[in-house]
């Protein structure tokens, strides 16, 4: 059964303030083993399903012909909020409103797709949302939250200044902290996963990106879960590499920057027991370069017609990467997400070459 040193119930109220070390440590004293097995998978998975449909699963043959191997995309980018996320969102507010009937509003820090997670699940179920996003962020990311019903508040310059001030609104105004690795929020987003391998049954590898580790540690889970033996490989921006960095060093390591356009991967600071996790259960965690993700941006369109954003198309930069390793094998790959702004979609079509227009 897949273990995860989790936070259980981890909740911001009377005793931290904003300061990120006292607030690290206050997370690792109160973590605590737990597990995910397949009936936290199933339960979640009916809670998100009473929601949405299954997201489909489907290979594609310029895929295919372009990686030299069997490519079978999950495409989460079909979900009601356009990513993953949405289905952790579901799940934790739904236990929420059973386990403390008395909050009335939660708060959470984003990049975007957890925001929209939050206030989706959130204002269902008769909360209210406040979301506090870092300055630049995706300006569509932050018109559907607010169409979700968040209150949006803009401050700090990356995810973690953002954290920070969430944290302090939370104490302050007296609400729930949403955190963005929670263990109801892996569960939830595993359900994703256990579609995934019970769909294609025999998968040889799955590539899944990697923002703080909810998605990689829900495919590991539905994995095990299930007895696949695919490989889990989780992947990281080469310009924002705390996971890459913590998997090799064997605990969690930050960085001072995560300056790229895959802001679902624009982690600073990893969460300690997501990289526990991910180094017990998963094979590596691959670098991909910002022209590489651009690019894989651009065959998603070309080969399928979807739209990915950055972080939903590193998956299979990836695995362009690492061709060499499955040629005529099988393999997934995660496309999270297609939530990126039109602006920034035309000018990554627009660096397209000649070069890649051809398989």
């Amino acid at each position: 059964m897949f273990r995860l040193i989790v936070l259980n119930g981890y909740n911001i109220g009377d005793e931290l303030d904003d300061n990120t070390d006292i607030v690290m440590a206050a997370m690792r004293e109160r973590a605590m083993n737990g597990t995910i097995g397949l009936d936290d998978l199933e339960r979640a998975a009916a809670v998100v399903h009473a929601v949405m449909p299954p997201t489909p699963q489907y290979r594609w043959p310029l895929l295919c012909t372009r990686a030299g191997c069997e490519v079978w995309v999950k495409h989460e980018n079909h979900t009601p909020a356009g990513a993953f996320k949405i289905r952790g969102g579901i799940v934790y507010m739904d236990e929420l409103r059973r386990a403390q009937p008395g909050v009335t509003g939660v708060v959470a820090a984003t990049r975007g797709n957890h925001g929209q997670s939050v206030a989706f699940a959130a204002v269902r179920a008769g909360l209210t949302a406040t979301i506090v996003v870092p300055e630049g962020n995706s300006v569509e990311k932050n018109a559907a939250m607010r169409a979700f019903g968040a209150e949006l508040i803009v401050h700090g310059h990356d995810f973690q200044a953002a954290l920070e001030h969430a944290i302090a609104l939370a104490e302050a105004r007296r609400l729930h902290m949403v955190q963005s690795f929670h263990p109801r929020l892996v569960a939830g987003v595993g359900s994703y996963a256990l579609e995934l391998f019970r769909g294609v049954p025999d998968l040889d590898a799955v590539y899944v990106p990697i923002g703080l580790g909810s998605g990689i540690c829900g495919v590991m889970a539905a994995r095990d879960a299930v007895g696949s033996t695919a490989e889990v490989i989780g992947v990281v921006a080469a310009n924002a590499p705390a996971y890459a960095l913590s998997f090799e060093a064997g605990e969690a390591v930050s960085t001072n920057a995560a300056d790229t356009m895959a802001d679902g991967m624009a982690t600073r600071i990893p969460v300690p027991g997501a990289v526990e996790a991910i180094r017990a259960g998963a094979s590596g965690v691959v670098r991909v370069t910002e022209d590489a993700i651009k690019a894989a941006m651009r065959h998603y369109f070309t080969d399928t017609h979807n739209v990915a954003e950055g972080a939903g198309a590193a998956p299979l930069a990836a695995l362009l990467q690492e061709r060499h390793r499955w040629q005529g094998r099988k393999v997934g790959l995660i496309l999270s997400g297609g939530n990126v702004d039109r602006s920034v979609f035309q000018a990554v079509l627009q660096e397209a070459d000649t070069s890649e227009m051809g398989i």
